[in-house]
């Protein structure tokens, strides 16, 4: 079976620059003391996906996970490797991603269903549907900047699941909302499953992991430190964090 997703020594570098100048003059002043260094977020990464399967990712704060998703979303590219994803990709990597916080959430439904790839005919097609899952129709017509942080949660969320993805790449989104949301959330993460679709998702909450994902990938310092069945990768993963 050909994987829905494949990396290959796949390794991260970001070049962070101190003290930068916010003016050509300042520029022209301190070019030479300008300070560079080099952070590692992945470190030679290698895995595949089969299509079908739901892995979550965990890790500490600042392991890579992020960073991994968005290579996998074509934001970054790898500085070295490979990372190759097979068919429709959907995603939401971070809180208003894709969106536009002076348009409305129906305009805005437009804009990220653009950018993941539809035509608008079938963004039309899904609108029931979407505005059906987020619960949001009363304040669609609404600029998205009056909305919460959960209201703008919950359009991505039903805007990336509605997509009809091959590959649904999720950042701590996958339960938003109150409790009733939630498992509508798990509900309809449990028919992509159904579907066969493949399901990547970062998170810090462990019994999310549990309750949807078929396989966790342990990272710490951009390294992956266990891959496989989610009790023995969160035993592994809950040992290494001090008491």
């Amino acid at each position: 079976m050909t994987p829905a997703v494949e990396l290959s020594g796949v390794t991260k570098v970001f070049r962070l620059c101190h003290g930068r100048p916010n003016s050509l003059k300042s520029l022209a002043l301190s070019f030479r003391r300008l300070k560079c260094e080099e952070l590692l977020a992945l470190d030679d990464v290698s895995f595949s996906v089969k299509p079908g399967e739901t892995v979550a990712v965990i890790g500490r704060n600042g392991s890579g996970k992020s960073t991994l998703l968005r290579l996998l979303g074509n934001v970054f590219k790898p500085t070295r490797g490979k990372v190759v994803v097979r068919g429709r990709v959907s995603s939401q990597l971070e809180l208003g991603a894709g969106f536009h916080p002076e348009m409305t959430g129906m305009e805005n439904i437009y804009l990220n269903g653009t950018i993941l790839g539809l035509r608008t005919k079938e963004i039309r097609e899904r609108i029931d549907d979407i505005l059906a899952f987020s619960e949001l129709d009363k304040f669609i017509d609404a600029p998205l900047k009056s909305y919460s942080n959960g209201m703008v949660l919950r359009l991505g969320f039903a805007v990336a699941v509605q997509v009809d993805p091959d590959v649904l790449l999720l950042d701590e989104v996958i339960a938003v909302g109150d409790e009733a949301f939630q498992e509508k959330c798990y509900l309809k993460i449990e028919e992509l499953q159904k579907a066969g679709k493949t399901i990547i998702f970062v998170s810090h909450d462990l019994q999310a992991v549990h309750k949807a994902a078929s396989r966790a990938i342990w990272l710490s310092g951009g390294k992956v430190m266990a891959d496989g069945a989610v009790d023995q990768a969160l035993s592994a993963y809950l040992a290494s964090i001090p008491h």
